[in-house]
């Protein structure tokens, strides 16, 4: 007999399972699957999946998605906004995951922004176009880095963005682009952030152009747009990772900016020691005025 899945974005399947027969033993019942279980079975589906290529997967050593995703509480039915998905290593995770019951909508800046853009635009349309099983019901939006919108509002559970902050802090948009979070987000929605860490007590100027972040900006990036900072978790620490590199985070695998010099020695530190955040947008703004 199927074990039957008692979460609410299984009601319809259950509705379906035939009733079980009066004369069965109670203690011959498969006990039920919890809503965290079922998730955790479909991550480990999608991140077998075929579809990912093998240096893709290789790198899940570092980035541990099984961990994180469920650190920032995702499940399968939920509307999932990743922002600027690059040429698509999460994409290919999520958008599977989210196919049947979810919805995955990849918000990436406009392809006129930049090279940068252009390329990664024509990277995840193809990926999608490759395997139309997988990808068939994931969504692109794209929108302008000077003022950014990335859904209507109030419409997504979870905003993940992994590894952009840093972009951000560079080319000064990332106030404007914490507020469009908070906007798009359905209040009690989940804001998931990856990135690298800098020393504690570093300054933004120190290191801004290393590609790591105090995790102090980070946090106040977020908490200044609206957001409650809700846990932190060192998934994706690396204690190798001294931070200190001639081209930044970009010497470590897998970029290895200094090609063949010292390459034996960034692939043994691996890749950056990075910080993961959740934030929570208040079911209830702190500020809002009372009602007469």
């Amino acid at each position: 007999m199927k074990s039957l899945l008692l979460c609410s974005f299984c009601t319809a399947a259950l509705m379906a399972l035939p009733a079980i027969a009066q004369d069965q033993p109670a203690d011959a019942l498969v006990p039920p699957t919890s809503a965290s279980d079922y998730t955790a079975t479909q991550l480990d589906q999608v991140i077998g999946g075929d579809w990912r290529p093998a240096d893709q997967r290789a790198r899940d050593t570092y980035r541990h998605p099984k961990e994180t995703l469920t650190f920032f509480e995702l499940r399968p039915d939920q509307t999932v906004i990743e922002i600027t998905p690059g040429g698509g290593w999460y994409a290919q995770i999520l958008a599977p995951l989210l196919r049947d019951n979810g919805h995955y909508i990849a918000a990436e800046k406009q392809p006129s922004a930049d090279e940068e853009a252009r390329s990664d635009d024509s990277a995840l349309r193809k990926l999608f176009a490759a395997h139309p099983a997988q990808f068939g019901q994931a969504a692109i939006v794209t929108f302008d880095p000077k003022a950014p919108v990335v859904g209507p509002p109030a419409s997504a559970d979870r905003v993940l963005t992994f590894r952009n902050v840093h972009n951000w802090a560079m080319d000064g948009s990332a106030q404007a682009m914490f507020k469009a979070f908070y906007t798009v987000l359905k209040p009690g929605g989940v804001l998931g952030i990856v990135d690298h860490r800098a020393d504690a007590g570093a300054s933004l100027d120190e290191v801004k152009g290393s590609g790591y972040l105090p995790v102090d900006y980070v946090v106040k990036l977020a908490t200044d747009a609206g957001f409650v900072l809700d846990g932190r978790s060192e998934i994706n620490a690396n204690p190798k990772d001294d931070h200190d590199h001639p081209k930044g985070v970009w010497t470590l695998p897998p970029t290895l900016a200094l090609g063949e010099q010292d390459k034996a020695k960034y692939l043994a530190i691996g890749e950056s020691d990075r910080m993961t955040l959740r934030f929570v947008k208040p079911e209830a703004p702190a500020h809002a005025a009372s009602a007469p």
